[in-house]
């Protein structure tokens, strides 16, 4: 497995309690697996699994929002999601762990 970031498609950053307060994590992680897709057709099979940061889970949104957003986003049931959750390095975290955990075929 190679990891790769691909392009910059970022979700909108609100505020407690703001605008965003009624959508979903997962349907918002969404968004940027979908535009994806859009951009760079022949990644949508490339894709074997999904790692996601969120930082300051609670509630609702205290669940694997990586799976989650990778089924919203339409990706095959086979693909696991895997959420970090490291405050102000989850997403480097989560490029870390990825590449930790690349596979030798």
């Amino acid at each position: 497995m190679d990891v790769f970031v691909c392009d910059p498609v970022l979700t909108p950053i609100g505020r407690y309690g703001g605008v965003l307060a009624h959508v979903r994590a997962d349907n918002l992680a969404a968004s940027p697996i979908r535009a994806l897709i859009e951009r760079h057709p022949s990644i949508g099979v490339a894709i074997d699994e999904v790692y996601l940061e969120c930082a300051n889970q609670a509630g609702e949104d205290n669940r694997n929002i990586a799976r989650m957003a990778a089924l919203l986003a339409g990706l095959p049931d086979e693909v696991p999601g895997v959420t970090l959750n490291r405050l102000c390095a989850s997403g480097l975290d989560a490029i870390g762990v990825a590449m930790a955990f690349e596979r030798v075929e």
